[in-house]
């Protein structure tokens, strides 16, 4: 079994490559919710939903979530209204919010409505949230002058995540437990893969769950990361100006530090070559490989890679 800890669009483009190289029923997916929102009412889960509606090949190609041939009525009525408008849910999208805050309320937990939410799109691999329990980014910004708390998808949507941030925090991080069958998948996997995903706000959530880091940590030595950041930049997102915000260098360095008590290898881009050395100089033995998700195949073939670094031989053409 495959296990992959996992963010937003860059973790379900990799897990979309995976799935061209293993069979999905081999693979476990450990995701993020502390970028869930409770918005209109209704329980959304952003990076379940990105990963969920990418495998299922109904992801908008353009921006990279949301569904695909998404209409906007709802958001155009809240507008009229002078409603919350800054963050968009199509109308066919809001059928799984619909759905999931349904079954949350009549007792089921975010694990149970996951599983519901992916056989009904017939994924096939299993994909556990973290926790169960409301787990939550908060994002110290200053704007402009004067330092304020907001949340992740305040300052990730509504702000750009263009202003200064000065501190990341999780809320109710000391009170969750991880979901059935998370801590197991860690232990049990023959390889564990970090996704290319935001370390920080994506990946730091995973590991303020009591149990997670010690768990990873146990499993260092059959796991391995994908770079988010290639050539100093990150592909989408603000990895890299969240990085230089805290105090990180925003290279493969800086996220070979981030990861070295976790990862026995980190995947990097052939744009980075020439810090290979730094990267085994700050723990993590690299692996230069084209990481840039282009097409199906350059996916599948980061996957095929990313498995051989943790020591696991796929069979066949990527």
């Amino acid at each position: 079994m495959i296990c992959v800890l996992a963010g937003g669009v860059g973790a379900a483009r990799f897990l979309a490559g995976l799935l061209r190289v293993v069979p999905a029923d081999d693979v476990t997916v450990i995701g993020n919710v502390a970028d869930d929102l409770v918005i209109h009412g209704l329980h959304v889960s952003p990076d379940l939903d990105t990963i969920t509606y990418t495998l299922a090949d109904q992801v908008d190609p353009d921006r990279g979530w949301g569904l695909r041939d998404e209409s906007w009525q709802a958001m155009t009525m809240l507008g009229r209204y002078g409603g919350i408008d800054w963050f968009n849910l199509g109308d066919r999208d809001l059928g799984t919010h619909l759905y999931r805050t349904q079954r949350l309320s009549e007792g089921a937990t975010l694990s149970q409505v996951t599983a519901e939410i992916t056989t009904a799109w017939d994924l096939g691999l299993r994909l556990l949230p973290v926790t169960d329990d409301p787990l939550r980014t908060r994002v110290t910004v200053v704007d402009p002058d004067t330092e304020r708390e907001v949340s992740f998808q305040e300052w990730f949507v509504q702000r750009h995540h263009d202003v200064p941030v000065r501190s990341v925090r999780w809320t109710g991080a000391d009170e969750a437990t991880p979901a059935p069958g998370v801590l197991e998948a860690l232990i049990e996997a023959e390889a564990v893969v970090i996704a290319p995903s935001n370390p920080i706000v994506s990946i730091g959530p995973l590991l303020e769950v009591p149990g997670v880091d010690d768990a990873l940590r146990e499993v260092r030595e059959r796991t391995v990361a994908i770079s988010p950041i290639v050539a100093g930049a990150a592909l989408k997102g603000p990895a890299d100006r969240l990085m230089v915000d805290l105090g990180l260098e925003a290279t493969v360095v800086g996220v070979a530090r981030w990861y070295e008590p976790y990862a026995a290898a980190l995947v990097i881009d052939e744009a980075d070559a020439d810090l290979a050395a730094e990267v085994t100089a700050a723990g993590p033995r690299p692996v230069v490989t084209p990481t840039v998700m282009s097409s199906p195949d350059v996916a599948a073939a980061l996957a095929r890679t990313t498995l051989a670094a943790a020591g696991v031989t796929v069979e066949g053409p990527a």
